[in-house]
């Protein structure tokens, strides 16, 4: 997928790109498999801003994703590869034998017309195709992995990302993070072959702020341009240094650098390698 950078019409237009889009199909989304997306704008079940930056943006409707894909040794054939407002990656829309259809993350070389199939059994190491980490060779790419098994692919799901199969010992497998973190799971874990599709994602620039409104983004500003009631950092003449030893949160734990993992984590015996030293 390629850049599209836009002439300096404006000044909005200036610095601002976007993803050609030329391999996606020109289509609405499938009618059965979305529903209505409603907006909580950062807050809980009591109306308290939890979460902050949150609100407006244009309205949306939720893809159903088939991250489970329990419908072993059934071949599906590519209708077609989509846009979806909801996350990163392209989402592809797949249907079996029977008629019936799901959305699928999408997988980077996926075209329209090829066949995918959900196996536990030894099948092509073919892009798309989902099996057991058991059953993929050391080396091979893979994205949409379960963290248990038998539950659904939560893991490597972002656009670009993927993570590598480095070894299957005894019950378990090595994997190797988008992060640099060395992994073990479980060899009954499901995976899908192959790099998540729009890898172009990063190298985007929004150009203006309206484009971060309508995603429902709200300002940000730095803890140096606020009051002191609402930020350690707050206060002062103009720009002035925070005047701490170390950086803050607006909550005043320290920030910028600070690990956040706490120690004796049950999931510790998981990792073989550290992302960070």
């Amino acid at each position: 997928m390629a850049i599209k950078i836009y002439k300096p019409t404006t000044p909005g237009r200036r610095k601002a790109s976007i993803a050609t889009y030329s391999e996606l199909t020109k289509k609405r989304p499938e009618k059965k498999l979305i529903v209505k997306k409603r907006r909580m704008s950062g807050r809980n079940n009591r109306g308290k801003i939890t979460v902050r930056h949150r609100g407006g943006g244009h309205k949306r409707f939720y893809r159903i994703i088939d991250s489970k894909r329990d419908r072993y040794n059934e071949p599906a054939k590519v209708l077609s590869l989509e846009y979806d407002p909801n996350r990163t990656s392209w989402i592809t829309l797949i249907q079996y034998d029977d008629g019936e259809k799901s959305y699928i993350l999408a997988p980077l070389g996926l075209k329209t017309g090829d066949t995918v199939v959900s196996s536990k059994d030894k099948v092509e190491i073919n892009i798309g195709n989902r099996l057991p980490l058991a059953k993929i060779p050391v080396g091979v790419t893979i994205h949409d992995l379960e963290l248990y098994p038998r539950t659904k692919g939560t893991i490597v799901r972002s656009a670009g990302s993927g993570a590598i199969v480095q070894s299957i010992e005894g019950t378990s497998a090595q994997v190797k993070m988008p992060s640099g973190e060395v992994r073990l799971f479980s060899k009954d874990c499901m995976a899908t072959i192959g790099q998540v599709s729009n890898v172009d994602h990063e190298n985007q620039r929004l150009g203006k702020a309206g484009r971060m409104r309508w995603r429902g983004i709200r300002p940000t500003v730095t803890g140096k341009s606020m009051n002191p009631v609402d930020h350690p950092h707050g206060g002062g003449e103009g720009h002035s240094p925070i005047g701490l030893k170390h950086p803050k949160t607006p909550w005043g734990k320290p920030a910028l650098g600070v690990r956040t993992r706490k120690k004796g984590k049950a999931s510790d015996k998981y990792i073989v390698k550290r992302r960070k030293k």
